[in-house]
Formats: C-alpha cells, sequence, structure tokens
C-alpha cells in the first residue's frame, strides 16, 4: 500500500526545463499545401469502383483522363484493386478486361490481405506522386485527410478534379 501511494504522487515540473515536443513530419515535396511531386505525365491510382462507374457513364477512362488533366496520364492499378475486380465474378468482366489494357501500370503490392482503399491510402501516404481516381465517399473522406493528394472523380458525365493546383492546367467547374 505504501508504493501505490508514492506512486501516485506526481513531481511538479519545473518550469525552466527544456520541453520536448513531437511535431509530425511534412513531405518536402508540399509547398503551402500543393505537391510539387505532382506533374506531366500524371499517376494516377484507380480504384475498382471508378472503372465500373467509368462503364456506366460510357466514358474511356485514358481518353477521358487526358481530356481532364490536358497531359498525358498514366492510369495505375494496384494488386488488391485487380483482385477485387476479379472477386466480382462474371458479371463484371469488362471491367476486368479494361484493368487489363496494356496502357495500364500495374502496381505489386506487398502487404496481407486484399482491402484496396487501405492499400490505396497507404500507398498515396508513402509517395505523394499520385493522383486518386475514386467515386467512393469514404475513401474520399480518407484521402482528403493526406494533404496534397488531388482526387478525380466523375460528375455530369465527365471526369473532374479537386484539390489539384490551378498552375497544372486541371479545370475548374
Amino acid at each position: 500500500e505504501k508504493n501505490r501511494a508514492k506512486a501516485r504522487v506526481k513531481k511538479k515540473e519545473d518550469p525552466s526545463a527544456i520541453k520536448e515536443r513531437e511535431v509530425p513530419q511534412h513531405p518536402s515535396c508540399l509547398f503551402f499545401q500543393y505537391n510539387t511531386q505532382l506533374g506531366p505525365p500524371y499517376h494516377i491510382l484507380v480504384d475498382t469502383n471508378f472503372i465500373n462507374f467509368s462503364i456506366k457513364a460510357k466514358l474511356d477512362l485514358v481518353q477521358s483522363m487526358m481530356d481532364c488533366l490536358y497531359a498525358k496520364c498514366i492510369p495505375c492499378i494496384t494488386d488488391c484493386v485487380m483482385g477485387e475486380i476479379e472477386k466480382l465474378g462474371q458479371k463484371y468482366r469488362v471491367a476486368l478486361r479494361i484493368a487489363k489494357d496494356p496502357r495500364f501500370e500495374r502496381l505489386p503490392c506487398m502487404h496481407k490481405g486484399t482491402y484496396a482503399d487501405d492499400c490505396l491510402v497507404q500507398r498515396v501516404t508513402q509517395h505523394k506522386c499520385y493522383i486518386v481516381a475514386t467515386v467512393d465517399k469514404e475513401l474520399k473522406r480518407r484521402i482528403r485527410k493526406i494533404p496534397g493528394v488531388p482526387i478525380m472523380y466523375i460528375s455530369r458525365h465527365r471526369y473532374n478534379i479537386e484539390r489539384m493546383p490551378d498552375d497544372y492546367g486541371a479545370p475548374r467547374f
């Protein structure tokens, strides 16, 4: 009981002592919330639902991306997104055929599990050189918390982009 009583007594802090704070380290590519690593050719991480909604809107992925950004675009697809499309089955075979297009760059995943949203968020957090193409509200919410990562989405049968600097040529609607 005496040892417990001693543990509860708190030492008073010395006001003249040097205080250390944990400040999160920001990447050097960010300049006033604008990502300087972004530039043509743009690497665009594509989500499963983005491909499906593009098919429903009858949009050609690569051509529509180039129309949106006025530059060369390289759509990138991770192993997790590919696995998610394959799991959807026969109904989404057109999406699978589009995802296997040779213009798409395949990115290998080194983590466990096949949850594509976590994979995309993790990759974008590590490497700030990607634009994320998604229609998923939950994934958009998670990516908005990461500074310097633009989001591409579909509205009014065309691609739009948010959080992209004006200097890069992305149109504002």
